[in-house]
């Protein structure tokens, strides 16, 4: 019995003490760029009219209202006139017509929301953000998938390249490394209508919008809990001042 027990915490032990070193060496493979996010009202504008114009078709994001636009700075008049193509009021949730059903037949699985993307992916690669800005600007031609696109950082993806006419084409040159990986390095083939820097601004936006989505309140809640902790740093200075007051013929 004793020997079982011993052996028990041995196994314990070297998961414990190895779990780390295996997460880093899974997690080394996969480079992620560090995405510039912006709070900016101008940047997330422009990120709304990308998600409108070229996510929104697929992806839903249902746990958004049109009208929560406001919080950036748009008019009402400006969502319905600019923003509102798949719904009719701006007290509408941001859904899609296209039917799950439908999206399984023809990219092999549903277009996931993406109302809580960014924080979803948060939970598997430390930061949302930066997996989304690196993800959409690693688009390649690959003639082998059906959608004839691939991607670097999710491979064999369903998801075809919608913002190729703004990036460009990117083609694949694939390296073996000593240790068994493969290494991608992608080189534009075909330019489109935007140039490298301006992409990478252009997705920065949409990323950004992207995060403001999975917490539109955020600004709001880091500014109260500011305030609430100088709040609680005071009353702890007028607690230990009167503590001090009360116990001073003690001491």
């Amino acid at each position: 019995m004793k020997s079982r027990l011993m052996s028990f915490i041995k196994r314990v032990a070297a998961v414990v003490l190895f779990a780390p070193a295996v997460a880093m060496a899974a997690g080394a493979a996969l480079h992620l760029d560090k995405a510039p996010v912006s709070n900016d009202p101008a940047a997330l504008q422009h990120g709304a009219k990308l998600f409108v114009n070229y996510c929104l078709n697929c992806h839903g994001a249902s746990y958004v209202r049109y009208n929560r636009l406001q919080d950036i700075g748009l008019s009402e008049q400006a969502i319905r006139d600019n923003l509102l193509f798949t719904a009719e009021k701006t007290g509408d949730l941001m859904k899609i017509a296209m039917h799950r059903d439908e999206a399984k037949t023809w990219f092999g699985a549903p277009p996931p929301d993406l109302s809580v993307i960014a924080r979803a992916r948060a939970s598997e690669f430390g930061s949302g953000a930066d997996w989304l800005y690196t993800y959409l600007r690693q688009f390649y031609r690959d003639p082998a998938r059906p959608t004839g696109w691939n991607n670097v950082v999710f491979e064999n993806v369903g998801m075809p390249h919608v913002l190729y006419e703004l990036q460009g084409e990117q083609v694949a040159h694939v390296t073996a490394n000593p240790d068994g990986s493969k290494h991608v390095e992608l080189q534009l083939a075909k330019p489109g209508k935007l140039s490298a820097e301006e992409y990478d601004r252009t997705v920065a936006d949409l990323v950004s919008f992207i995060v403001w989505m999975g917490e539109p309140v955020a600004e709001k809640r880091k500014s109260i809990g500011t305030v609430v902790l100088i709040f609680l740093a005071g009353l702890f200075v007028l607690s230990y001042a009167l503590k001090k007051n009360y116990w001073k013929d003690i001491h």
